[in-house]
Order: structure tokens, then sequence, then C-alpha cells
């Protein structure tokens, strides 16, 4: 019997569906959404009062259109091949990569990045995918998740030295403007294209 609450991410609505080629096509996914993840990672748009990149606008479209299980997974393999050395984080480099680099002041943001794929393929797999309002709301609670995670780490880091309000201001406030760009663009591109996917 079918899940009542799982309707299917828009993935599902193309390609094969069941057996080795669904698994093939799940690899050609991941890989898809590493690359999306490690291009955006070094796309820097001209915001105020910080530039922004579009990455965490990539994990929620991947966590959007993959589901929970892939997104979340396509996220777990983004940051091991950046743990392996990879350069395919925001602030990363030839040499400043790796787990080194991981357990920095990002470590938390990263951490968050699962959690929102989480969060997000969750909601779409209720049917939140196809609605502007509730998939501006998963966006929502899953920037929240980035926060948390991210924030946890920075105050752990620098809060004794800094102070908290440093920590907010550097670390989300920032930031706010961009996430709001990146909320407005997730909750209408995602239901537009799944409305598509599932006409056609």
């Amino acid at each position: 019997m079918r899940n009542p609450t799982h309707h299917g991410v828009l993935t599902d609505a193309f390609g094969p569906t069941s057996g080795t080629a669904l698994r093939l096509k799940e690899l050609a996914l991941v890989a898809l959404g590493v690359a999306a993840l490690a291009i955006t990672a070094k796309m820097r748009v001209p915001m105020w009062p910080v530039p922004i990149t579009m990455q965490t606008f990539t994990v929620f479209v991947i966590g959007a259109a993959y589901g929970t299980r892939l997104g979340v997974g396509t996220v777990l393999a983004y940051l091991a091949i950046g743990a392996l050395g990879a350069d395919v984080f925001t602030s990363s480099s030839a040499t400043a990569n790796g787990l080194a680099y991981m357990t920095g002041p990002t470590l938390g943001y990263l951490v968050g990045f699962v959690a929102a794929a989480g969060i997000v393929g969750t909601l779409a797999q209720r049917g939140w995918d196809v609605s502007i309002g509730k998939m501006a709301l998963a966006v929502a609670l899953g920037t929240a998740a980035v926060y948390a995670c991210g924030l946890s780490w920075m105050a752990a880091l620098f809060a004794a030295d800094k102070g908290m309000g440093w920590v907010l201001q550097y670390g989300m406030v920032n930031f706010l403007p961009g996430d709001a760009l990146k909320l407005a663009l997730a909750a209408t591109l995602v239901p537009a294209v799944a409305r598509l996917a599932r006409k056609g």
C-alpha cells in the first residue's frame, strides 16, 4: 500500500523507478548534486552587507527534488569528498582543505546542510514542494537548522573571547538578506517545476 504521506518528489517523475536502472539514476543524481554544491560554493553573488553564495539554495533544491534519503546522501557524499581534500567548500583552497578546514568555523554550517536537506526533503515528500507557501516554510525551517548548527559551533569557538553579539552578527545577521533572496527563489522555482513535472 502506498504511504499517504509520501507523494513522490521531482526526481521520481523522470527515468526508471526500480531495479538496477534506478540505482544508476540515483548515482547520477548524487554526482550531479555534489557537482552543483561544489560549483555554487565558489560562486559569489554581490549582496549587502556581504556577498553570498548560492550553496544553501542548492541544498534546499536538492532536498526538495531528491527527497530525504537521496538528498541527505548527496550532501553527505559532498562532505566526504571535501573531507578527502577536494577544494569544494566556499573558502577552501589548495592549501586549506580536508578535515582541517572542515573542523574550523564552518563545521556547524556543514552539519546544518545535512539537517536542512533532510527537513526540506521530508516535507517535499509530504507534498510541500508544490505549494509556494509551504515551500517557503520548508526552506525557512531548513535555514533555521543550518543556523542552529552553525551558531552553536561558532559560539563554542568564539563566544568566550568575542561575545555572542559578535557570533550572531558574523555568523547569521550579515547573511539574512541573502537568505531571504534564496528563500524567495526556492519557494517560487521548486513549486513551479514540480507542478510542471506532474502535469507532464
